[in-house]
């Protein structure tokens, strides 16, 4: 049928036209367009036509039952759907969500690819940049999960060298000093052979000395600082499992005439037992505390310990074969009965002259005058000859070379001075008062007053034995007791240190152990 406008009509509902029905079926829908297709759609054409209308006939009402479940169809789907529109259903999986089931697939999305993130982040590599191996070696790269919670925190230490970790066990040696001036205390455990490791310290100025050279007798007040101090000693002592302990008295008690009256009263309130040694022992403990500071390339050393009562002098010559103990390598030694706080108070520590230190001086090499002792050791072999000073005075002398802010004893322990140094800062004490003195970090107010009658000594043992080089030891009686005791019990032979990997040693008496 033609149209005046627009050529020919299509159908209007929905029927195939004539010439239609030679084409090939396209799909279900159109098949059941077609069913539904007969005679009455012509009469509508009629109709339409007769009514005149050019493009927007008015559709018939179709009695068949076809078209009218066609319309129920479609109206369905309108109201399903909630729209104007009706839109033909989409293949499954690619139908659009609406309201909350798009909401729903939206959070959906959003868990897989969260679940993808942490997925990948827990399989790191752990060779991701290793290169890359020979094809008939090459493996899978393995993958290891990788936890994101916090770690707990752990308290941090400095790592342990591998003989230290075997220390630990090892068995505990003590060693008291009550010397003229100060109260020493070591607790220590042995490790690598002729070492230990500090397991507790405690050192207090007592000045058990004091008034000493006046009147021969300890005085009351110097008696109870020293008890007060040894009681701190006692629980130190009774909160350990001691295996061995020494405990030394020296100068102070040897020379007074209540000394032994006073270690009685030390017996019955703190229960400590201590022992009053003599000086050729001091002179031997010195030099055992101070053995790993003689160097192999040593021949000749002279080693003092400047006290507060006494002074101890030790000549050591080295031959081809060195002892294990330098300690059997004495030639000859002395103990002068002047020390830093007896010439203090004969001479004035307060306010030193140049005069008052020049007196100081002779008196002491009046006493190294009588001291048979060959002078020219340092003749035979200057550059393998050195002083070696273990006392307040040297280690003194030495922070305040360094100009340290505070006393630190890993960096003065083992420094070495010249000859010129050493004349530099002894004249640089000397050009203080007292106050500068006391302002030091490295003196302070309890040494202001002894540290230039120390200065003294040093001079007048320098003058004896000339040097190039001092080198200065904070360590005395005390490591020289703990090296003793431990060589003795045999607790550095070879095979002794091992420890047991399965928990403790494998005999009481067989510690290891480690330096420190």
């Amino acid at each position: 049928m033609n149209d005046p406008d627009s050529g020919v009509k299509p159908p209007v509902s929905g029927a195939r036209d004539a010439g239609d029905a030679g084409r090939p079926k396209r799909s279900r829908r159109r098949k059941g367009k077609q069913k539904g297709a007969t005679s009455p759609s012509a009469a509508s054409l009629s109709a339409g036509q007769a009514a005149g209308s050019s493009g927007s006939a008015e559709r018939p009402k179709a009695t068949d039952g076809g078209d009218t479940a066609r319309r129920n169809k479609r109206r369905r789907r309108g109201k399903a759907a909630g729209a104007e529109n009706v839109r033909p259903l989409a293949p499954v999986g690619q139908r659009e969500a609406s309201g909350e089931d798009q909401r729903q697939a939206e959070g959906r999305r959003s868990r897989r690819k969260h679940r993808g993130k942490k997925a990948a982040a827990r399989t790191v590599p752990v060779a991701a940049e290793a290169a890359v191996p020979h094809p008939a070696t090459a493996q899978a790269v393995e993958t290891r999960p990788v936890s994101h919670a916090p770690e707990p925190r752990r308290e941090v230490h400095s790592a342990p060298r591998p003989a230290e970790r075997e220390g630990y066990d090892a068995p505990l040696y003590a060693a008291l000093d009550l010397g003229t001036n100060n109260c020493r205390l070591l607790i220590a455990q042995p490790t690598r052979p002729g070492q230990f490791r500090v397991v507790d310290a405690f050192s207090r100025i007592v000045r058990l000395g004091e008034g000493l050279a006046a009147s021969g007798r300890l005085s009351d007040e110097a008696m109870d600082r020293s008890v007060e101090a040894l009681k701190i000693c006692a629980a130190k002592l009774k909160n350990r499992n001691i295996r061995r302990a020494r405990l030394i008295a020296t100068e102070a008690c040897r020379a007074a005439i209540n000394g032994e009256a006073f270690l009685e009263r030390v017996r019955q309130e703190t229960g400590l037992d201590l022992e009053i040694i003599n000086r050729e022992t001091e002179a031997r403990l010195a030099v055992s505390g101070c053995s790993s500071l003689v160097g192999r390339e040593a021949k000749s050393v002279v080693l003092f310990d400047i006290g507060g009562g006494s002074s101890e002098i030790a000549v050591i010559r080295i031959g081809e074969n060195r002892s294990s103990r330098l300690a059997n390598h004495i030639t000859h030694w002395t103990s002068l009965p002047v020390g830093v706080v007896t010439l203090s108070e004969r001479h004035g520590g307060r306010d030193v002259t140049p005069e008052s230190f020049a007196g100081m001086v002779s008196e002491v090499e009046a006493m190294l005058a009588n001291f048979d002792c060959p002078g020219d050791v340092v003749r035979v072999a200057p550059e393998d000859f050195h002083l070696i000073g273990t006392s307040g005075t040297v280690t003194t002398l030495a922070g305040v070379h360094l100009d340290l802010p505070r006393y630190d004893r890993r960096r003065v322990d083992g420094v070495w001075l010249s000859d010129d140094e050493v004349t530099a800062m002894q004249a640089r004490l000397l050009s203080w008062d007292f106050s500068a003195r006391a302002a030091n970090p490295c003196i302070g107010p309890d040494r202001a007053d002894l540290v230039l009658a120390g200065c003294a000594i040093l001079e007048a043992i320098r003058k004896r034995w000339p040097s190039r080089r001092l080198r200065v030891a904070d360590r005395g009686l005390r490591e020289g007791l703990l090296t003793d005791m431990m060589a003795d019990d045999g607790v550095w032979r070879r095979g002794r240190h091992r420890r047991n990997h399965r928990g403790g040693p494998r005999n009481p008496a067989k510690p290891e152990g480690q330096a420190s």
